[in-house]
Parts: structure tokens; C-alpha cells; sequence
């Protein structure tokens, strides 16, 4: 796994058209249930994974742009080395990808707790975009944690090479391992 960086979300609970009653609350990297702290990109202090590489520059960004964290949630975010990649009629592949040309050196957190593993579309290459176990509901399908999440690695590549992503968003999709980290600054 690759460090990928930080993000503060406002954590969503399970919207009642989710039918997945384990699922409790959203923490997908997505920003499409469980908001992102801001529309950051315009401020561009992310790194090459279009997060942060470490708290203290997010919480840099807030204030100089009178950005409220308070009740917001701290994670920090890994990356499978390789991308899955299917075309219609074809088998699936898996790929290489790299970071897009910013700087990047993520500060890996002493106190993460992993949460689980999130399956995030990339097709753009650049930025995550949408996690189909939460925005698409495939978590109705695919079982997940309380928290929306896939339990282990070996779980997601093999939901991904069975399948079971098609008909969702258009990929590639990266494996996400996603860790709450306390804000030892709130």
C-alpha cells in the first residue's frame, strides 16, 4: 500500500434508500455522501494524490480561508499499487498507475486506525471520484462494515476481479485503505 494522504469529511449516516442494514455511517474517500471539509482543489495545496500531505496543511488552508473543521472527522488514506481496469466484453486487468505531477510526501500518522477498504473509481486519473459500495449502493450487493467498507484487501480484489464493480461508474478503480486518525490539534 501507498501513503496517499489526509482529508477531514463530515461523516454521513446511512441514508434510509441504502438498503445494507449493517452499514451505520459512510467513510468512503468519496465526497458524494460524506462531504470533504471543503471544494479544496482551487486552493491547490494537494499532493499528486489530490489529498494532503499531512494534517497540519489542511488545517493551514482552513484558516487562512476561515474554513471550520470543528465536528469534522480526520482520515488518512493508502493506495493499492495497482488499478483495475475492464472494457466491456473484455476481461479485467490489473495496472499500474502513478501520482499526477505534484509534489508529494505524505506523513504517515503514528495512530491511524484502519477502518476498512474503500474501491473508488478514478476515471479522470487524477482525483477519486465516486465509491460505488456507498454511491451507487452496491453495498446492498457486497458486504461491508458499519462504516461502508470493504473488510480486507483480499476482499476487495476479488469483488473486483468477479465482477462485481460493472455496471457502477466507469473505472479504473483503486483499492483505498482508509484509517480514522485523531486530531490531537481540535
Amino acid at each position: 500500500m501507498l501513503p496517499m494522504g489526509y482529508l477531514f469529511k463530515r461523516v454521513a449516516p446511512k441514508s434510509d434508500w441504502l438498503n445494507a442494514p449493517v452499514v451505520e455511517r459512510i467513510f468512503s474517500l468519496s465526497g458524494c455522501i460524506s462531504e470533504n471539509f471543503a471544494d479544496y482543489v482551487d486552493y491547490w495545496k494537494h499532493n499528486g494524490f489530490w489529498l494532503f500531505d499531512s494534517p497540519a496543511i489542511i488545517r493551514e488552508l482552513a484558516r487562512e480561508n476561515g474554513i471550520s473543521l470543528d465536528g469534522l472527522t480526520l482520515f488518512y488514506y493508502e493506495v493499492y499499487e495497482l488499478q483495475y481496469e475492464s472494457e466491456p466484453g473484455e476481461p479485467g486487468r490489473w495496472t499500474e498507475f502513478e501520482p499526477w505531477a505534484f509534489p508529494t510526501a505524505v506523513e504517515i500518522p503514528d495512530n491511524g486506525a484502519l477502518e476498512g477498504f474503500d474501491v473508488v473509481s478514478f476515471w479522470c486519473g487524477n482525483a477519486p471520484e465516486h465509491s460505488p459500495l456507498s454511491c451507487n449502493g452496491l453495498a446492498e450487493k457486497i458486504r461491508t462494515n458499519r462504516n461502508c467498507l470493504l473488510q480486507s484487501l483480499e476482499v476487495a480484489r476479488d469483488a473486483l476481479n468477479a465482477g462485481r464493480f460493472e455496471h457502477s461508474e466507469p473505472g479504473p478503480y483503486r483499492i483505498i485503505a482508509v484509517y480514522t486518525v485523531p486530531d490531537v490539534h481540535a
